[in-house]
C-alpha cells in the first residue's frame, strides 16, 4: 500500500494571499525570514488579513537561510509562550522549513532534534495548531511537502526531516510574492525544482499519481525558468506553479542521491567562508547522478522518457540521455551556475578556482560520502551506491569528470 498526501487546501493565483482572511482561530504566529516580505509589504498584508479573521497575531522574524537547530528551538519556545492555533510560515524554503520543525517541538516539547530526524517517525501533530505555508520563492515547494531541511551547525550537516505529519494544512501559492526574488535566487530555486521533478520521476517510490506531476513540472520549467531568470513576469508566475507541481510529485515519490549529496556538502566547507547553496548544488550534481543512475537499463528508460516528453530528440536511449544531460548543463550555463564544485565561487558564481580547496575536499570526501549514504533521500534512489561509488561520484562533481562506473 502506498500513500499520496497533499495540503487540504491550496489557494493559487494572483491575490491568493487574501485566503488568510478565512482562517478561523484565536492566535496566529507568523514566521518570516530576513526582511523581503516586510520590505515589499506582504508581511503587513498577511498580518492585516489574519487580524481581519479575528486573530491575535505575533511575528517571529529573522529566520536565517539554512535554518539552524538553535533557531528552531528558539522559535518553539516563543510558540510555547504564545500558544498559537495557527502557524503561518511565509517566505522561501528556510522560514517554512524552520516553522515546520518549530511546530513539532511546540506540540511535543519533549521531542529532541534527533527524534525529529527519524524518517516518517513523528507523532501526530495538530493537537495544538494547524499550519499554513505561503511560498515566496519558486523552488523548494515546501509549502506542499512532507519535508523540512534543518542545519546542525555544530556538525556542519543539513538534516532532512521527513514525515507526512508536517505537510501543511493550507498552501498559498501567490505569484505576486515570487516577483520579489533576486535573479540569483530565481536560478537556484528553479534548478532545485527541476531536480525535484527529475528525481521524483525516477524514484523507486514513483507511481501513477506522481508521474504526471513530475513530467508536467519538467516541461513547464523548461519553458519558463530561463525567461523568469531574465525578468519575464509571466514566466516568473508560471515557474511559481511549476515548482509547486514538482513539490507535489517529490513529496509523495521521494527524491534521490542528488539531494543526499546536496544536503551533505552544503555546509561541509562553511569553515572556508561559504555554503554550497542547495539549488546550485543540485544543479551541479544532477547531470552526474543521471549518468550514474542510467547505468541501470530500466532507469535509463525513465530518463529517456523525460527527454522525449520535453522533445529533446535522439533515436536511442543513450542518445536521449546524453541530450538530457547536455540540456541541463546548458541551462546551468544560462543561469550562471557553475558545473562543478572546483569552479564554485564563494558567491555561487563560476570561477576558475572555487572556495573549496582541492586538498580539503579530498580530506573530507570520505566522511561526506558516508553521510550522504545515510541521508533520508538515498533509500529511494533507483541505483544504490556503495560508499566507494559515492566517493567517486562526489569527485566527479568536484572535478567535472565523466561518470564511467
Amino acid at each position: 500500500m502506498a500513500r499520496f498526501t497533499l495540503p487540504r487546501d491550496l489557494y493559487h493565483g494572483k491575490g491568493a494571499l487574501e485566503a488568510l482572511k478565512i482562517l478561523t482561530g484565536n492566535r496566529a504566529i507568523v514566521c518570516v525570514g530576513g526582511g523581503s516580505m516586510k520590505k515589499f509589504g506582504f508581511l503587513d498584508k498577511a498580518v492585516s488579513y489574519l487580524k481581519e479573521a479575528g486573530m491575535e497575531v505575533k511575528i517571529f522574524e529573522g529566520i536565517e537561510s539554512d535554518p539552524s537547530v538553535e533557531t528552531v528551538m528558539r522559535g518553539a519556545e516563543v510558540m510555547s509562550e504564545f500558544q498559537p492555533d495557527w502557524i503561518v510560515a511565509m517566505g522561501g524554503g528556510s522560514p517554512i522549513d524552520a516553522a515546520k520543525a518549530m511546530w513539532i517541538k511546540y506540540e511535543y516539547p519533549e521531542v529532541t532534534f534527533e527524534d525529529m530526524c527519524k524518517v516518517f517517525g513523528l507523532p501526530k501533530l495538530r493537537t495544538k495548531a494547524k499550519f499554513c505555508a505561503i511560498s515566496s520563492t519558486s523552488g523548494t515547494a515546501t509549502e506542499v511537502t512532507a519535508f523540512s531541511v534543518i542545519t546542525d551547525n555544530a556538525k556542519g550537516i543539513k538534516y532532512p526531516l521527513a514525515d507526512f505529519e508536517i505537510t501543511p494544512d493550507i498552501a498559498i501559492v501567490d505569484p505576486d510574492l515570487a516577483q520579489t526574488m533576486p535573479k540569483k535566487l530565481v536560478a537556484h530555486t528553479g534548478m532545485d525544482a527541476m531536480t525535484h521533478a527529475v528525481e521524483a520521476y525516477v524514484s523507486t517510490a514513483h507511481c501513477d499519481f506522481t508521474d504526471p506531476l513530475a513530467l508536467h513540472a519538467i516541461k513547464m520549467i523548461k519553458s519558463a525558468l530561463v525567461g523568469s531568470y531574465n525578468g519575464d513576469t509571466e514566466k516568473r508566475s508560471n515557474m511559481h506553479n511549476a515548482q509547486c507541481l514538482a513539490g507535489m510529485a517529490f513529496s509523495n515519490a521521494l527524491l534521490g542521491i542528488v539531494h543526499s549529496m546536496a544536503h551533505k556538502t552544503g555546509a561541509a566547507f562553511s569553515d572556508y567562508g561559504a555554503h554550497i547553496i542547495h539549488g546550485a548544488a543540485n544543479a551541479m550534481y544532477l547531470p552526474k547522478v543521471i549518468a550514474f543512475n542510467a547505468k541501470n537499463a530500466a532507469v535509463a528508460e525513465r530518463y529517456a522518457q523525460i527527454a522525449d516528453f520535453i522533445e529533446l530528440g535522439g533515436n536511442t536511449v543513450d542518445e536521449k540521455i546524453k541530450l538530457l544531460i547536455e540540456y541541463l548543463r546548458g541551462m546551468n550555463s544560462q543561469l550562471n551556475i557553475p558545473q562543478c564544485i572546483k569552479n564554485y565561487g564563494a558567491d555561487s558564481y563560476p570561477v576558475e578556482n572555487g572556495f573549496v580547496p582541492e586538498k580539503i575536499f579530498l580530506e573530507r570526501v570520505h566522511d561526506i560520502a558516508v553521510n550522504a549514504i545515510s541521508d533520508a533521500c538515498t533509500g529511494s534512489n533507483p541505483r544504490q551506491p556503495s560508499v566507494e561509488e559515492m566517493e567517486k561520484l562526489l569527485k566527479c562533481c568536484y572535478y567535472d569528470t565523466e561518470v564511467d562506473f
